[in-house]
């Protein structure tokens, strides 16, 4: 109950504060091709359920049809106000009106498509537990997925490959700590991030030391090295292709 009412009032607040710089920037999406500057994602939430996920369209219109899930920062579906929106995480705050709706939750696991959630292991699977977040300790560590994955001819595997083993480790461990107190922490460095993602990182880093988590995660968390390929949490295998059944490699 504690976390709906931090949710509402944070949603509220920041519609407001925010709108100075969101009211314009609708209008300059609406302005480049006179279509709807929203774009309406389906993604999977609690228990699995589908919900509409309101973002600020940074693409251009129709950018779905390519079957294509993850962006990489030089996808040619981004429109030029796209580049901006997605710099300073502007999409991610129409969001906020979906915490108000009940669908998300400010701090929780990243959503998913079913795409992806249809990959999930069982012990991933453990994720629709929580309502999906608007931001988590995954946001800002894997803050520069389009950066991460412009090398890539196929930038879905890649995700799978590289980000989606820690990002789904960082969403497990989060919702065996989570509190509010956790989640006053992840929307402070949040903001900290986009103006210094490096400071965010050293405190991310000792949260999670507080917290006992093991060293391979806070290894991951750090991003000091280069990403490895890695298997997801509950499998032993790294996934290859798209139509891969996770179910089928649980431990």
């Amino acid at each position: 109950m504690l976390k709906r009412i931090f949710d509402i009032i944070l949603a509220i607040v920041g519609l407001l504060l925010t709108s100075p710089i969101t009211l314009p920037v609708i209008l300059l999406v609406w302005w480049q091709d006179k279509s709807s500057p929203f774009y309406i994602a389906p993604r999977v939430g609690k228990k699995g359920e589908l919900f509409k996920m309101i973002k600020l369209r940074s693409m251009i219109k129709n950018a779905d049809k390519t079957g294509v899930d993850s962006t990489p920062v030089d996808d040619h579906r981004i429109t030029p106000v796209g580049h901006f929106i997605r710099r300073y995480k502007l999409d991610e705050l129409s969001q906020l009106l979906n915490v108000l709706i009940g669908d998300m939750t400010i701090v929780g696991p990243r959503p998913n498509v079913k795409r992806e959630t249809d990959l999930y292991t069982s012990e991933e699977i453990r994720l629709l537990d929580m309502k999906p977040g608007i931001t988590d300790l995954s946001s800002i560590v894997f803050s520069d997925e389009g950066d991460i994955l412009k090398e890539y001819a196929d930038p879905d595997i890649a995700y799978n490959q590289l980000i989606r083993p820690g990002k789904s480790m960082l969403g497990l461990f989060y919702i065996e700590h989570s509190s509010l107190l956790l989640d006053i922490k992840l929307c402070f460095l949040t903001l900290m991030s986009i103006v210094s993602r490096p400071q965010a990182l050293l405190f991310i880093e000792r949260i999670l030391l507080d917290l006992d988590a093991p060293a391979s995660l806070v290894d991951i968390a750090k991003r000091e090295k280069p990403l490895s390929v890695m298997p997801p949490p509950g499998s032993d295998n790294i996934v290859t292709h798209r139509d891969y059944m996770a179910s089928s490699n649980c431990k």
